[in-house]
């Protein structure tokens, strides 16, 4: 039971699921409801049975369905004044690049998780909710890797949320990323086709190999300009698989600058030394339809000042070299 010191648990809820917020992980639901208390201690009574729908035990990945009945166990909801997932966290607000009633994109900043989970106790999405206290409705459409900076759309109501996924799914919504990779690059674009598997070492560190078992994934990498050691690539996602853009400029021999689950050691140190303290990878644009005036929506933003001066500081080393 998690209950702040001096404080009294509150009773058991029984909530009853809306057409609205059919569709949603339970987790998420949960998360939701419980604003204030950790992902951890959420996934715990998931864990341990407390938390029932329609009376019956359910993993975090059940989507909850219209007429279902979730048992809340007493959890203490910190109030607004208790709430601290802003905390070390940039102020949502000021990185908002486009709004309107039913979804709202991000500028996500590198380093900061879209979520809490697996030893962050609060992501992106938990310091939104704690900035917009009456906000009914805020979940995460995509996801973008910690370190990894640029557009995340964000939905505002269920049923825009269900409509995105919906065009993610048939490969509707186009995103496309810049980064910065090893070497040359020789010729045009090139298409990556090859299969994706998600494994887990030791100590729980999350890692993705390529397989033919796996699952089906396609990127295409268009080169952008050159800067001596590394080349600045513009990434189409076809598909949209954990770690997909890392992995498959590994498997070409063209590892991402900083990137030190995937990537290349000595290419990162050389990196560093450029002034790069980051993974190179920022999702630039994203595109979809809105699903409430069928508009197609375009957000672009740019490539962060500090990857820029990489790219200047490796340029200038460049004309050095020439001179």
């Amino acid at each position: 039971m998690f209950v702040p010191a001096g404080k009294k648990p509150i009773k058991v809820r029984h909530v009853d699921v809306g057409a609205e917020e059919a569709g949603q992980r339970i987790d998420n639901f949960l998360a939701r409801h419980l604003k204030g208390v950790p992902r951890s201690v959420i996934y715990r009574v998931l864990r341990r049975g407390e938390v029932r729908v329609n009376s019956g035990r359910k993993r975090p990945q059940y989507k909850l369905k219209a007429g279902d009945i979730v048992r809340i166990p007493p959890l203490r909801v910190a109030s607004g004044r208790q709430t601290t997932p802003g905390i070390g966290l940039p102020r949502i607000e000021d990185t908002i690049v486009f709004e309107n009633s039913r979804l709202l994109v991000i500028d996500k900043p590198s380093g900061f998780a879209v979520h809490g989970g697996s030893g962050i106790s609060h992501g992106v999405i938990e310091a939104l909710r704690a900035q917009r206290p009456q906000a009914p409705y805020l979940e995460l459409v995509h996801r973008l890797d910690r370190d990894t900076s640029g557009c995340l759309l964000i939905a505002k109501r269920r049923s825009a949320l269900r409509a995105l996924h919906e065009q993610l799914r048939l490969g509707l919504m186009h995103k496309r990323y810049l980064a910065l990779l090893r070497g040359d690059w020789s010729g045009g674009p090139r298409r990556v086709q090859a299969a994706l598997r998600k494994n887990q070492l030791q100590g729980g560190e999350r890692v993705v190999r390529i397989d033919a078992d796996g699952k089906q994934a396609e990127t295409i990498f268009h080169p952008v300009s050159d800067h001596g050691v590394a080349s600045l690539v513009d990434i189409e996602l076809k598909t949209g698989r954990t770690h997909q853009i890392r992995v498959h400029a590994a498997h070409i021999g063209q590892p991402l600058a900083g990137d030190e689950k995937y990537g290349d050691p000595d290419f990162n140190r050389r990196m560093k030394a450029y002034g790069l303290r980051r993974l190179f990878l920022h999702a630039h644009m994203i595109e979809f339809t809105d699903p409430g005036s069928d508009d197609v929506i375009n957000v672009s933003v740019p490539l962060p000042d500090e990857l820029k001066r990489v790219l200047d500081t490796l340029d200038a080393a460049v004309t050095e070299t020439h001179d």
